[in-house]
C-alpha cells in the first residue's frame, strides 16, 4: 500500500486544507455507556498556518488531537464526521497508511517530554529511527540528519546530546530534542499538546520562538493544544475556544481576544491575571460551578447552568448551532443571544477589597547558605569533594499579613529555600527566624507542635499529598486535633466544616475520598489543611500551575480571602509571573541559589531591572492583545550548580555582560529604594535608564 494519492492531493492546489475536520463526534463507551467526549467539531487548517484550541481540563481539546492521531486506545471511537487530511479522510484509510503518515507527515509533541523518549536508548539512536523507517535510508544518513536537526533546534554541543541518555540533559533540553524529532521527516502537520507546561518561561519563550522559526522554514502547519492564552497570542493566527466537547466560538486571533462574543470565553479571560488586574482594586472573576460530566451535559446551551446570560426557555433548546458573528465573517459563536447581549459593558467582577495593612515582621532571614557536598565517581576514589551552593546568603523579611513571592527558573534554589524553612534540611550558615524561634538548624524531628503548626505548607500538586484512602473530613481533622487546636469530636467536626466553608467546598464533601474530588477542589482541600492549625506563615509550592485558568482565579481569591481574615503571611514560590504580579506584595528573584533583586511588586515590574528579571518580564506570555512587550531571548542554559560561573551567576547569559568585571567579580548590591535592591556590576545611571518591557498600549 503507497501513500501517492495523499501525495497527489497536496501537490494538487495550495488551496487544499492541509487538515480539515467537519461535524466531527469523538466517543468513549465504558461501563456506565457512550460518553461523548467530542461533539460536532469543526477544524479547518490551511498550509502554514498555526490554529490554537484552548478551554479547561476535560473540554476535549487533546481528543481532538488523539482523534487526529488515531490514538484512541481500544475504547474509543469516531462516531460521526470526518478528519480529512490533504483532501483524503483519514477513517477510509489501512492501518498501514496510517503507521507511514504518523511520524512523517503527522508529528506530534506531547506534554511531558520523558512519555516520548525512551529511558533505555541513547538520543542518537531515538531520533534516527524516524528517518530509517519512514524514508529507508542508511544509518549514517539518518545519525547526520539528525544531528543536524539538533543543531537547528538550537542544542549547544550536539555531539554529546546524540550519545546521551534521556535523564543527561535538562527538561529544556528533552522537549527541544522531542520537538526535533518530531520535524525530522518535514511534516505537513505538526500538532502541540502543551508543549511548554512543564519548562520554565525563559526556555518556554526560546522553544516558542524555535517553533515558529523552524515551522516557517519547512511550511510547517501547527495546533497548538494549551490553557495558556498568553501562547496562543503569541503563536496562532487562529483560535477555537472549546467547552465540554464542543467548539464555542472561533475566529481570528484579534477577533476572538479583542470582539469574544460567547460567554465561556468572556469568563475564560475573565480570570487571567493580565496587567491590569489588581487583588484589591480589579480582583479575578472565576466561573462559578463546574465543568459538566460527558454524560450528564445539561440540555441546549452546555455552558447555561454556568452562564450570566441565560434565558430559559431559549439557551436550553437544542440544537444550539454556530452563528456568524457577522454576515461571511469567519468569526462564529455558538451563543443563541451574543447579538442582544452588551458586549461592550463592564464584565462582572468580585467586589473590590481594602488593601490589608501589613503588620510586624513575622520571618527573618539573613545570610542564609545551604551548602552540599558531593562525592561521585573517581573524585570519591581520591577523597576529592564538589560543593554545591543551592542557597547563597539569602537575606530578606516577611511581615503579617504580607504575601512574599520568590520567582526564579528550576534549579534557582526556591524549593531547596522552602525545605530549610520546614525543617527538611539543616542551613549551611545564617539565620531563620520565625517570631524568636531560630529555624536554620532545628529539623522538624525537633521541633515541638506549637511550632510545626506555626509554618504549614500548600503543594504544587494536590494529588500526591492526599491520602487516598481516608476522607477528606478526617484528614482535616487529624491536623486540627494533632495541633491542639481541638480534641472534642463535636467540636473539630465544626471546625472541619467551618474550613471547608472558608474554602468554598460543600461540607458533605468531608465523607469524600480524594478521588471523588477534582483536582481544584483537591487543591482546596489541601488549602484548608495547611490552614487547619491557625498557622502564622504558609508556604505556598507552585499551588495554581496545574490548575486551570478559572480554577487557578477561584484558589488565587481564595488564599487572599484566607490571608485577610487570618492575617497569615504567605510565601509565593512560583515561576509564573503573571499570579505572581497578581497576587505578591513584594517579589525575591532567585538565580542559581542567590537573590539578583528583590523589591515591592510595582519596582520589580517597572525599571530599573536585573537583566535576569527584564529577560523573565520579558519571557512571560501575556494573554492580553492591547499589551506590547520588549523582546529578550535569555541564550543558552542555566549552569550546573556543581560548577557555577565567576563573578556574576548569570553572566554567561547576560547580554550586558561586561568582560573583565562581570566574569571576575560578584557584583555589588546597587540600592533604589528602601528595600529595591539589584545585585548587578551595571552602574545605577545605565539601570535607571532602561527601558520598561511591559507597556500597556491600545487593543487593535
Amino acid at each position: 500500500m503507497t501513500e501517492t494519492p495523499i501525495v497527489e492531493a497536496a501537490t494538487a492546489t495550495d488551496r487544499t486544507p492541509v487538515l480539515e475536520c467537519r461535524n466531527l463526534c469523538v466517543s468513549y463507551f465504558t461501563r456506565a455507556g457512550e460518553a461523548p467526549a467530542v461533539v460536532d467539531f469543526n477544524l479547518k487548517l490551511m498550509p502554514g498556518e498555526a490554529h490554537g484550541i484552548v478551554g479547561e481540563s476535560g473540554c476535549g481539546k487533546s481528543t481532538v488531537a488523539l482523534a487526529i492521531m488515531n490514538y484512541m486506545g481500544r475504547n474509543g471511537a469516531i462516531v460521526g464526521g470526518e478528519i480529512l487530511f490533504q483532501g483524503r479522510d483519514m477513517r477510509t484509510m489501512t492501518q498501514e497508511e496510517l503507521r507511514r503518515i504518523r511520524g512523517s507527515k503527522i508529528a506530534m509533541v506531547y506534554q511531558e517530554p520523558m512519555a516520548s523518549l525512551n529511558p533505555s536508548m541513547r538520543i542518537a539512536e531515538q531520533l534516527a529511527e524516524v528517518p530509517l523507517y519512514h524514508e529507508g535510508v542508511s544509518q549514517r544518513e539518518a545519525l547526520a540528519r539528525a544531528e543536524s536537526m539538533l543543531e537547528q533546534v538550537r542544542l549547544p554541543d550536539p555531539k554529546r546530546i546524540m550519545n546521551s541518555y534521556p535523564h543527561q540533559i535538562s527538561g529544556g533540553q528533552q522537549q527541544r530534542v522531542v520537538i526535533a524529532m518530531a520535524l525530522l521527516s518535514n511534516p505537513s502537520l505538526l500538532l502541540l499538546d502543551e508543549p511548554t507546561t512543564a519548562l520554565d518561561v525563559t526556555v518556554e519563550a526560546g522553544i516558542v520562538e524555535l517553533i515558529k522559526e523552524v515551522a516557517a522554514k519547512f511550511g510547517t502547519s501547527l495546533i497548538y493544544i494549551s490553557h495558556n492564552l498568553g501562547l496562543i497570542l503569541e503563536t496562532c493566527s487562529r483560535l477555537t475556544v472549546m467547552y465540554s466537547g464542543e467548539a464555542v466560538e472561533t475566529g481570528a486571533i484579534h477577533d476572538v481576544f479583542d470582539n469574544m462574543r460567547h460567554p465561556y470565553t468572556r469568563g475564560l479571560f475573565g480570570s487571567i491575571p493580565v496587567p491590569g488586574a489588581n487583588k484589591n482594586a480589579r480582583p479575578l472573576a472565576a466561573i462559578r460551578g463546574q465543568l459538566p460530566l460527558p454524560y450528564a451535559r445539561p440540555k441546549g446551551c452546555f455552558f447555561g447552568p454556568r452562564c450570566d446570560y441565560f434565558v430559559e426557555g431559549r439557551c436550553d433548546q437544542p440544537p444550539l448551532m454556530m452563528h456568524e458573528v457577522a454576515p461571511g465573517s469567519s468569526h462564529a459563536t455558538r451563543c443563541v443571544r451574543f447579538a442582544e447581549i452588551d458586549w461592550s459593558a463592564a464584565k462582572a467582577s468580585v467586589a473590590e477589597r481594602q488593601p490589608v495593612q501589613r503588620g510586624q515582621v513575622v520571618l527573618r532571614v539573613e545570610d542564609l547558605s545551604k551548602h552540599y557536598i558531593i562525592e561521585s565517581g573517581a573524585a570519591a576514589l581520591i577523597g576529592a569533594r564538589r560543593t554545591v551552593k543551592a542557597n547563597e546568603k539569602i537575606s530578606f523579611r516577611a511581615h503579617e499579613a504580607e504575601t512574599v513571592a520568590i520567582v526564579g527558573e528550576s534549579g534557582c534554589g526556591k524549593s531547596t529555600f522552602a525545605k530549610v524553612l520546614m525543617g527538611l534540611e539543616p542551613a549551611s550558615a545564617g539565620k531563620v527566624q520565625l517570631g524568636e524561634i531560630e529555624l536554620a538548624n532545628l529539623p522538624v524531628q525537633r521541633r515541638d507542635k506549637h511550632t510545626i503548626s506555626r509554618l504549614q505548607m500548600v503543594f504544587q500538586n494536590p494529588f500526591d499529598t492526599l491520602n487516598p484512602s481516608h476522607t477528606i473530613g478526617g484528614q482535616i481533622g487529624r491536623v486540627i486535633r494533632k495541633f491542639g487546636v481541638e480534641s472534642d469530636p463535636k467540636k473539630v467536626q465544626d471546625r472541619v466544616d467551618q474550613l471547608l466553608d472558608i474554602v468554598k467546598l460543600p461540607r458533605d464533601f468531608a465523607k469524600r475520598l480524594p478521588r471523588q474530588l477534582s483536582g481544584g477542589q483537591k487543591q482546596r482541600v489541601g488549602i484548608a489543611r495547611a490552614f487547619a492549625g491557625n498557622p502564622d506563615m504558609v508556604i505556598a509550592d507552585e499551588p495554581v500551575s496545574a490548575l486551570d485558568v478559572s480554577v487557578q482565579a477561584a484558589v488565587t481569591g481564595l488564599l487572599m480571602d484566607i490571608q485577610r481574615e487570618h492575617r497569615t503571611t504567605l510565601l509565593f514560590i512560583s515561576h509564573d509571573l503573571s499570579v505572581v504580579r497578581y497576587l505578591a506584595d513584594r517579589i525575591i528573584v532567585m538565580y542559581l541559589g542567590q537573590i539578583m533583586e528583590r523589591g515591592t511588586t510595582e519596582e520589580i515590574f517597572s525599571p530599573p531591572y536585573h537583566p535576569y528579571t527584564e529577560a523573565l518580564l520579558s519571557a512571560v506570555p501575556i494573554a492580553d492583545a492591547s499589551v506590547r512587550k520588549r523582546k529578550i531571548v535569555v541564550a543558552g542554559e542555566i549552569p550546573s550548580p556543581t560548577k557555577p560561573p565567576p563573578g556574576c551567576p548569570f553572566q554567561t547569559r547576560c547580554h550586558y555582560m561586561i568582560k573583565g568585571v562581570c566574569d571576575v567579580t560578584p557584583p555589588p548590591l546597587r540600592e533604589f529604594g528602601a528595600d529595591h535592591v539589584i545585585a548587578c556590576h551595571l552602574e545605577k545611571d545605565a539601570l535607571e535608564k532602561m527601558e520598561p518591557v511591559i507597556t500597556a498600549g491600545t487593543a487593535a
